[in-house]
């Protein structure tokens, strides 16, 4: 659903942000210190009630990237139906944004994967054990300088059990 002129006005006015229309979502691009300001502002004043996603991208050996890691969200508004992508840069010397779990309880598993799968921490997320992988687990395999050759230890299952 493509987005009026007026809300993206409205948008830029009430987040010092303007919005860029991307295949007819805004798109909002913050300073990382702004991620959880922006995320209240996106729920109490414009209703933006649920959010779908939570994922990372990593720019490793991109030209013209100030920053390897970008977080981003997408968010829906169910009451005059909306969706929203709010971005950010993170960092490599320090992998790091604001969690969004206490505006929005979907965000704790959301985080803990991304957590996990690029090494990016979720302030705020009194829970970032691992979700998909083993306890124990070298690395971020979503990194694109993860070595895919690379060997894990095969570990006992939860039970005991050995792998195998």
């Amino acid at each position: 659903m493509a987005a009026d002129a007026a809300f993206l006005a409205e948008l830029n006015a009430a987040l010092a942000a303007a919005p860029v229309l991307v295949h007819g979502m805004p798109v909002l691009v913050v300073e990382r210190t702004r991620v959880f300001e922006t995320a209240r502002t996106l729920r109490e004043r414009f209703a933006f009630d649920m959010l779908l996603d939570v994922t990372a991208v990593d720019w490793l050996g991109c030209a013209g990237r100030a920053a390897r890691f970008e977080v981003v969200w997408h968010f829906m508004r169910s009451r005059a139906p909306a969706r929203l992508r709010l971005k950010t840069e993170v960092p490599e010397d320090a992998p790091a944004v604001a969690s969004l779990t206490a505006l929005y309880g979907s965000a704790a598993f959301m985080e803990r994967e991304c957590h996990e799968m690029f090494g990016i921490r979720f302030e705020g997320n009194a829970d970032l054990r691992p979700i998909l992988l083993y306890e124990g687990f070298t690395g971020h395999p979503l990194r694109k300088d993860y070595d895919k050759r690379r060997e894990q230890p095969l570990v006992a299952y939860r039970d005991g059990t050995p792998p195998g």
